[in-house]
């Protein structure tokens, strides 16, 4: 059960905040720089791990809709730019 106190004061998380110190090392704090650097390589491989990579298919489709997106913004942007190109000629002659 929580308690209620009138404190603005936030709790850390994982333990009481009555006569605590504040916590120093841990795992990454007794390694030197290139622990670390370890530490933190293992990490990318395990998260590369999860990812679900798509199928040759998939790929193929998703390349396929970027590069046919690419055209028609060119092409929106494109015809657009003419269009102010050719009403700033007539404005300013």
């Amino acid at each position: 059960m929580t308690e209620i106190t009138d404190t603005t004061e936030v709790p850390e998380p994982g333990g009481s905040s009555e006569g605590d110190r504040p916590r120093r090392g841990g795992k990454r704090g007794k390694k030197g720089p290139l622990g670390r650097l370890a530490v933190f390589y293992r990490q990318i491989v395990a998260e590369l791990r999860k990812v679900v990579w798509p199928t040759r298919q998939q790929l193929s489709t998703y390349t396929s809709v970027v590069i046919v997106f690419v055209v028609i913004v060119i092409g929106f942007v494109s015809v657009i730019d003419y269009g102010f190109t050719e009403a700033i000629k007539y404005v300013f002659g």
